[in-house]
């Protein structure tokens, strides 16, 4: 009987043994499944960006391409308009250089940076306040008689 249990016990931890293993392979077999699409995700995503770089790098070469292409296009209106219009007609369609227009966008992008705010409003005379001054249309009491201080309440 002590041999019965003996074997009984020892068939019983060998399939507790078999079941434990086979849970601890596919532990490791997941983990490794997991790395190889964690891989293949971060391969994604660097062929991702490549595509985004390529991409603009594209445009930003076709927006030049039709920035040139628009320029001539100006550049031979602009010359036949010299040529085939009145010069009063020409000054009309076009500004007086052939590249005014480009010039104008090139200043601006130079300068690029914010102008300060300006003083626009009408004035009377030079030492009169301007629209951005504190005390801007706030009209200061003047006092009626020549005894009264400015400073001393009315009674």
């Amino acid at each position: 009987m002590i041999w019965l249990t003996a074997i009984a016990c020892l068939i019983v931890g060998v399939v507790i043994g078999v079941v434990f293993s086979s849970r601890l392979n596919s532990s490791a077999s997941r983990v490794q499944d997991l790395e190889n699409q964690i891989r293949d995700i971060q391969d994604n995503h660097v062929t991702y960006r490549d595509n985004v770089s390529d991409h603009f790098s594209m445009t930003a070469d076709l927006v030049q391409h039709m920035t040139e292409s628009y320029r001539e296009v100006y550049q031979h209106l602009a010359s036949g308009a010299q040529d085939l219009c009145s010069n009063e007609v020409a000054s009309k369609l076009l500004p007086a250089g052939s590249d005014a227009v480009f010039e104008s966008n090139e200043k601006s992008e130079v300068s690029g940076g914010l102008n300060p705010p300006k003083d626009y409003a009408a004035k009377q005379d030079p030492s009169q306040k301007g629209a951005l001054s504190e005390e801007f249309g706030i009209n200061k009491p003047v006092p009626h008689n020549e005894e009264e201080a400015p400073n001393t309440p009315k009674h």
